[in-house]
């Protein structure tokens, strides 16, 4: 079988390393990725659930590694990607009733996704250290 003349001289397909990262392709990366993250926390949240339910010293144990520093990291991470993932979801909500289309609405959404997960993750956890009453 010989390849065509046509074949050989078609265009390729550009590759990732030449677009330049725009607001509107950073959240639909991030989106995919807190998605993975959001699965290995529910592990976790299902661990800390088993935990619980298995008797005082298989829950301490959750108990001592959430509460590490690696721990805390991590569950500031699994907030974040749960406050990220549901703005980015209402995003694309906006988009499937067909509004935001328009390249002004695009930046706006994309750059409110970023900084509105910064700043709910922020509310979250300064409300829940205030009822801990560590604040």
């Amino acid at each position: 079988m010989s390849i065509s003349k046509a074949a050989i001289n078609r265009p390729t397909s550009p590759h990732l390393s030449i677009y330049k990262p725009q607001i509107s392709s950073i959240p639909s990366i991030t989106h995919r990725i807190t998605g993975v993250g959001l699965g290995a926390g529910t592990v976790w949240l299902a661990w800390w659930l088993i935990a619980a339910a298995s008797g005082p010293e298989a829950f301490a144990t959750v108990q001592a590694f959430s509460g590490s520093i690696i721990g805390r990291l991590l569950l500031l991470g699994f907030t974040w990607a749960i406050c990220f993932h549901f703005i980015n979801g209402v995003r694309h909500l906006i988009w499937d009733l067909g509004y935001g289309f328009d390249l002004k609405s695009m930046e706006m959404s994309g750059w409110f996704t970023v900084y509105g997960s910064v700043g709910l993750t922020g509310l979250i956890w300064v409300a829940a250290i205030m009822m801990r009453g560590a604040l």
